[in-house]
């Protein structure tokens, strides 16, 4: 009997040792779940939403930089895929593009004012 009672209770002991082991897993699981979201799959989809913004407040007039380092007017509009982009100072080079070329885009009459600038200003 006695031999029968140690059998019982070294099993339910490794039971209870298993069920903490599978559950350690299962956090440990959920744990590294989370990282790879914070880490990868959140800034993918910041980064997209503020593409997508970019690409619905392109204007006739804006200036922008293609993903391959083109630097061009946008032209028109044509639907919301498409844009005609010039590029340079020939007013022939006129090319129509997809919006997911573009990597920056710069708001027409929008400029950047530096100190120097701010400097000149005042002496004058």
């Amino acid at each position: 009997m006695n031999s029968l009672s140690t059998i019982l209770s070294s099993s339910t002991g490794t039971q209870a040792s298993g069920g903490s082991s599978v559950m350690f897993i299962v956090v440990y699981i959920a744990i590294f779940a989370a990282i790879i979201y914070f880490m990868m799959i959140r800034p993918q989809k910041k980064q997209k939403a503020k593409t997508d913004q970019m690409h619905s407040q392109m204007e006739p007039g804006d200036n922008i930089m293609t993903t391959s380092g083109f630097y061009g007017t946008i032209l028109d509009v044509v639907d919301d895929s498409t844009i005609i982009v010039e590029f340079g100072n020939n007013k022939n080079c006129r090319i129509p593009m997809h919006k997911s070329a573009v990597a920056e885009l710069e708001k027409q009459g929008s400029s950047t004012v530096t100190d120097d600038d701010k400097d000149k200003k005042s002496k004058i």
